[in-house]
């Protein structure tokens, strides 16, 4: 009787060694993508930025559109500190630009003053359903303002322009965080992938994948292989016991 419980519990034994080498054998999760952000404003407004995390401390293009907007209503679209619910968001980091050259900000009006036709981008749609899609530069800091600091939170963010100044009807945010680039300044890409024993991909300072943890696929595959030759030793050695 003694024997035979032995023989169950090497086959127990033989089962779990098995069942630990196939789950390390596994494709091991990748790391998440910088996700974007949406957002929705007081009339309904949808706003929505293709990266909102993460990202470049130096500055990075991103993607912004909107849907349900007042035509009727100019707005400019850029980062800006988040000063609260029924507050203007402001300063905006790159200031507010008027002039459409330096890509921080952009304005959009279908009804711009005379000095803003050609340079404001007209809606999409009509009505409450105006729609638009810029581009701009989201970068953490300028001369005047940090968004890194300590008790600043900043957005992307759109706001009814300059012939609307204290109109909030159209103030929508979506915070944006930067990566660790932004405090330590990022590690040069054969740093990233000398140190990739974690399994997880360092950021380098333009948002890109230093680092990919393949250091890690060799061990896990010796010590997987180990494992599942030991347990089917086990499994054969205890068959050979039990006849």
């Amino acid at each position: 009787m003694a024997w035979s419980s032995g023989l169950r519990g090497h086959g127990v034994g033989a089962s779990l060694a098995v069942a630990s080498a196939s789950a390390l054998l596994l494709p091991m999760a990748s790391p998440a993508v910088a996700a974007g952000g949406t957002a929705t404003g007081p009339e309904g407004q949808k706003l929505t930025v293709s990266k909102s995390s993460g990202l470049a401390a130096a500055g990075e293009t991103v993607t912004v559109t909107g849907s349900g907007y007042n035509t009727e209503k100019g707005i400019y679209v850029a980062f800006c500190v988040d000063n609260g619910a029924g507050k203007t968001p402001t300063p905006c980091v790159g200031g507010v630009d008027m002039s459409g050259e330096s890509g921080a900000s952009a304005w959009v009006s279908s009804n711009p003053p005379s000095y803003g036709e050609g340079l404001a981008e007209p809606y999409g749609g009509s009505a409450h359903k105006g729609t638009f899609s810029v581009k701009i530069k989201v970068r953490a800091k300028d001369a005047n303002t940090d968004c890194t600091a300590s008790g600043v939170s900043c957005a992307v963010i759109t706001r009814n322009d300059h012939t609307r100044g204290g109109d909030q009807s159209q103030t929508v945010r979506i915070p944006v965080t930067f990566g660790s680039a932004a405090s330590t300044g990022a590690p040069s890409a054969s740093a990233s992938a000398k140190s990739a024993g974690t399994g997880t991909a360092d950021k380098a300072a333009d948002g890109s994948m230093a680092g990919t943890g393949s250091d890690l696929a060799l061990p896990v595959g010796l010590t997987a292989a180990g494992l599942v030759a030991a347990g089917a030793g086990a499994w054969f050695w205890a068959r050979r016991r039990r006849t």
